[in-house]
């Protein structure tokens, strides 16, 4: 099925995208430019951003299904959100005291 006539994309070629991203890192955030990013292709009209994000979805649940994870891959996957989100609430308040300073 064709699901990007802008680039000539079906969803099979997203799929195994998808899949050989999971591979990497099963655990990493995947969004429609990420996928595109991977296939060296670019969103133009992004109409079909949303049937993406069906895709990566439903496929990243197949995966995950599939391959089942360890009690030790979960705790590091959190650890890591935990990490990042600490991180980022360091720029954050980092940012917020450099715009407060008077020169």
């Amino acid at each position: 099925m064709l699901v990007c006539s802008c680039n000539f994309i079906t969803a099979k070629e997203i799929e195994d995208t998808i899949v050989a991203l999971l591979d990497e890192d099963c655990w990493q955030l995947i969004v429609p430019s990420k996928v595109y990013h991977a296939m060296a292709k670019r969103g133009r009209c992004c109409g079909c951003f949303p049937n993406v994000v069906d895709i990566i979805i439903r496929t990243t649940e197949r995966y995950h299904l599939e391959h089942p994870s360890t009690e030790a891959e979960m705790f590091d996957f959190m650890s890591r959100l935990k990490r990042f989100h600490e991180e980022q609430r360091r720029a954050d308040i980092e940012r917020r005291q450099k715009s407060h300073r008077a020169a």
